[in-house]
């Protein structure tokens, strides 16, 4: 349990990238570049499909939709945008992972939500977040090893990790209790489901990033 909370590096491993802006990467990197992103996107979509509450980047997203009146999609875009500016003088670098994070994340979203439960057993809600959240872990964990550049908010996440010399668990989710609180303030929804994700979505990453470490 204590691996988990002071799991701060992410590993290298043989086939992980020598840097992120890398144009030809081997073709095993990019390989568990695009399964680690397709896990992440099945469990957004696993988290989305129990109805227990938006992750705190959504509540964000519908908070400043409240209070600019532009439209959710917009104000992730900006979002992400605001967050890439802090990649700055944190010196993260992106890379086709940064792109194809979007790409990859949002593709199979919209191809599996049609095909997963919708539970209204609210025991069932809880546990098909929990996995979700699990599932995200794991994917953060195998993606993010492959080095090819993160996404917006999980670069983020390293790169403070770096300046502050922090655990991952801990940075990423004073990250999502933070950002969560800034969108419930400004009007966004809040619900159990995104409780459990800002709680617990640092922890799953560390155990991510443990599991492929031994295992891949």
């Amino acid at each position: 349990m204590l691996r988990i909370f002071n799991q701060k590096e992410i590993p290298v491993l043989r086939w992980s990238s020598p840097k992120p802006l890398n144009f030809r990467p081997k073709l095993e990197t990019l390989f568990f570049l695009c399964i680690g992103l397709i896990l992440f996107g099945l469990g957004e979509s696993l988290l989305i499909a129990s109805n227990l509450g938006a992750s705190p980047w959504l509540v964000l997203s519908q908070g400043i939709s409240n209070v600019t009146k532009i439209g959710i999609g917009e104000s992730t875009f900006l979002i992400s945008l605001v967050v890439i500016f802090f990649w700055l003088p944190l010196k993260q670098m992106p890379g086709i992972g940064t792109i194809l994070n979007a790409i990859i994340i949002a593709s199979i979203i919209k191809l599996s939500i049609p095909f997963l439960p919708t539970p209204n057993d609210q025991w069932i809600q809880l546990a098909q977040t929990i996995l979700g959240v699990l599932v995200i872990g794991l994917g953060s964990g195998i993606y993010l090893i492959a080095h090819l550049g993160a996404g917006p908010r999980d670069g983020l996440m390293t790169g403070l990790q770096r300046v502050t010399d922090f655990p991952i668990a801990i940075v990423r989710t004073t990250l999502e209790i933070l950002v969560v609180s800034i969108g419930w303030s400004l009007g966004g929804t809040v619900g159990i489901g995104t409780v459990i994700f800002a709680l617990g979505i640092g922890p799953a990453v560390s155990v991510g990033l443990i599991l492929v470490r031994k295992y891949f």
